[in-house]
């Protein structure tokens, strides 16, 4: 059974008087615990579509970070100083394990820049309705995943 607060009449230098709101101290409620997830729960949580797409998006983007000093502009610096930089960057770029690091690269861009999208439309607050934040992390995926592949299938020299 809820308890109802009381009223009392509190006066500002005897001008005006306006009601105060006094709460019993055994109607205080009791308040939400929110406990953070320790590293066992972390493989049986059930993140939705749009978490999973928030921490890729981090990920890819640490990754992108790390990426561009490390690999992608030594090579891309050699490749352009001349000629010959630049076939020895093909040569190294026909091994199968350096194209599935270029492959993964192209995945990281890819969905972060889709990813990065859909967060500038829902800064100006367009897809912010659950239905529509989980159709927009869908097409997402689908988008970076549909144009890694025709990037992927370049690379690997099938067309």
């Amino acid at each position: 059974m809820p308890i109802a607060p009381r009223l009392r009449q509190v006066s500002f230098h005897g001008l005006v008087t306006f009601p105060e709101v006094v709460m019993s101290d055994s109607a205080a409620k009791p308040r939400p615990q929110f406990r953070n997830l320790t590293f066992g729960q972390l493989a049986t949580y059930r993140l939705p579509l749009a978490g999973k797409l928030s921490i890729l998006h981090r990920i890819t983007g640490f990754l992108l970070f790390l990426a561009l000093p490390l690999i992608l502009l030594p090579f891309f610096e050699r490749s352009l100083i001349s000629e010959i930089g630049f076939a020895d960057f093909a040569e190294f770029a026909t091994n199968p394990i350096v194209k599935v690091v270029l492959l993964i690269l192209i995945w990281a861009y890819l969905h972060h820049f889709c990813a990065g999208i859909r967060y500038l439309l829902l800064d100006v607050h367009i897809g912010l309705e659950k239905a529509s934040a989980a159709r927009s992390a869908a097409i997402v995926f689908a988008v970076s995943l549909l144009l890694t592949a025709v990037f992927g299938l370049k690379l690997f020299g099938v067309f």
